[in-house]
């Protein structure tokens, strides 16, 4: 399939989204490969991004310091591919929360990693169909 941003987003997009929103950041993973694979283009760097990640908070929650900081680094990667709003998410949120928590988990270094703010946790933002 070949989807366009500018598309609704499928089911399986919205089910990732509450899974992302509610720290289920593997079944996220999961559930978002099963878009990317066999998808082209924007909308595959798109769900490469969201998987990158959903896969970075998995591991800094279990302690992966060095996977959490380079899946952070490269989903915001993939995700400066895509436009600021794709399926309906606030794409350009979520690089700039992927950063700020990138930026923090590194200032506090992989003894510290475990204390960082909870406020710091990337969320997938929605935004109106209506909006650019």
């Amino acid at each position: 399939m070949n989807r366009l941003c500018n598309e609704s987003p499928p089911g399986q997009l919205l089910q990732a989204i509450r899974e992302f929103n509610n720290s289920e950041w593997f079944e996220c993973h999961e559930t978002v490969e099963d878009l990317w694979i066999g998808e082209q283009g924007e909308v595959r760097d798109f769900y490469q991004g969201l998987i990158q990640i959903a896969v970075a908070l998995h591991h800094w929650r279990n302690g992966n310091f060095g996977g959490a900081i380079s899946l952070l680094k490269g989903g915001a990667g993939y995700l400066r591919h895509v436009a600021g709003h794709c399926q309906w998410v606030d794409v350009a949120a979520l690089i700039a929360d992927a950063a700020r928590m990138r930026v923090a988990l590194e200032e506090l270094g992989k003894e510290r990693m475990d204390t960082l703010d909870p406020g710091l946790i990337p969320r997938i933002r929605t935004v109106s169909a209506e909006q650019p």
